[in-house]
């Protein structure tokens, strides 16, 4: 038996996410819904429509621009954005927040961010829920390519720290489980 299913494949993170369509309730609204959802480009705008393709992606790292689409630098802002996105293309999700819309101020709140400190940029590892801000008073490739290197490393260092501690943590275990058999 065949199955029929639309995908949508997502650039961001070559990620793939399927949807049946031989249910019966399948509707053309539907799945324009999953499109839209799992939608995600190389720079993606929140929104409540593509949050369920965010934080479903597989990148673990998450770049925002949280700024004002109505600011006239926004389109060059957007410019710079795209071409640093290229540079960690797969590597970091890209997102653009436009704190026009009421419900990014969640946002904005989570990043500890007010209007006055707008554009910022904050990074953001899903994982253990490690992040950073950097409100920008000057907006070029290379900053947003700093502050992710700068980023990156961190995190790095996080994750050799943490095998490290799980490899003497997984011999003490070895040991007290060895040590509780032998006793017996």
């Amino acid at each position: 038996m065949f199955m029929t299913c639309v995908f949508a494949y997502l650039q961001a993170d070559n990620d793939r996410r399927d949807l049946d369509v031989d249910s019966e309730n399948m509707n053309a609204e539907k799945m324009s819904r999953f499109i839209r959802m799992n939608e995600l480009r190389l720079v993606t705008e929140y929104n409540p429509v593509t949050a369920v393709g965010v934080l479903h992606s597989s990148l673990e790292i998450h770049l925002l621009l949280i700024t004002d689409k109505k600011s006239p630098e926004h389109p060059e802002r957007m410019h710079r954005y795209r071409a640093a996105a290229e540079l960690f293309e797969k590597k970091i999700l890209f997102i653009l927040v436009d704190i026009n819309l009421k419900s990014n101020e969640q946002v904005m709140a989570y990043f500890k961010l007010k209007k006055s400190q707008l554009p910022a940029l904050a990074i953001f590892y899903t994982p253990d829920e490690e992040r950073d801000v950097l409100p920008l008073d000057e907006f070029s490739v290379e900053r947003v390519q700093d502050f992710c290197n700068t980023f990156l490393q961190r995190i790095q260092k996080v994750r050799e720290h943490s095998c490290t501690v799980y490899r003497k943590l997984g011999s003490c275990t070895k040991m007290v489980l060895l040590t509780r058999l032998y006793r017996r």
